[in-house]
């Protein structure tokens, strides 16, 4: 067996297409499948456990959804590597996952193949991202930025809010209560016309509303 293992984790809902991809993934030399999950409700425990290098997620689980999972395993082990294998071609998911920091995205209808080959690109640093995908954040570069009618505070509080920062963060960075960051988010959710702070966040960098 090659010195140089690269361990990974699967969380995928599909039974059946979870035993194919570990079966896959187990066949490339290096390549070790650590667990294989049908959702993410474990992976920032199951991430300090088994300390993976990649995992290959799928964004719509029940339970806690691919979402939050790049979140756990992020809080747990940073530089692990995470790859979306998912359906959804939406401007929305795909920015939600970036901002959550997920490393590369994939499309399922395209040959699973790809996935070992993706592996491999995150491993060398890169943000494999299957082509419809790869356009469409290209594209994002080029639309014009949006106000949405925020005030000169609330993009500031937004900015804090993609720069990661949490609300007590927020907080302290702005010189002002938890209650006032929390009054501001409420007001910048209903001008976004989204749901929470991950979709802001999306629509934040994508629109370049900050």
């Amino acid at each position: 067996m090659p010195a140089l293992i690269v361990k990974i984790l699967l969380f995928e809902d599909n039974n059946s297409l979870r035993q194919s991809l570990r079966q896959l993934i187990e066949a490339e030399p290096g390549f070790v499948v650590f667990g294989d999950f049908p959702n993410a409700e474990n992976a920032e425990e199951l991430t300090r456990q088994l300390q993976p290098n990649v995992a290959v997620m799928d964004i719509d689980m029940p339970g806690a959804d691919g979402i939050e999972g790049i979140q756990a395993i992020k809080t747990a082990k940073p530089d692990t590597q995470i790859i979306m294998h998912t359906v959804f071609e939406d401007a929305d998911k795909l920015f939600a996952c970036l901002c959550a920091g997920a490393n590369g995205y994939l499309l399922k209808k395209h040959s699973p193949l790809r996935i070992i080959e993706a592996i491999h690109d995150v491993q060398q640093g890169g943000a494999p991202m299957s082509p419809e995908i790869a356009r469409m954040v290209l594209q994002s570069f080029h639309q014009p930025a949006r106000s949405y009618d925020l005030t000169p505070r609330e993009k500031e509080v937004l900015q804090w809010l993609v720069k990661g920062y949490s609300y007590k963060m927020i907080a302290s960075a702005c010189n002002i209560s938890l209650e006032t960051v929390k009054s501001y988010l409420k007001n910048i959710y209903a001008k976004l016309q989204v749901n929470c702070g991950t979709e802001a966040v999306a629509k934040a960098m994508r629109e370049k509303v900050v």
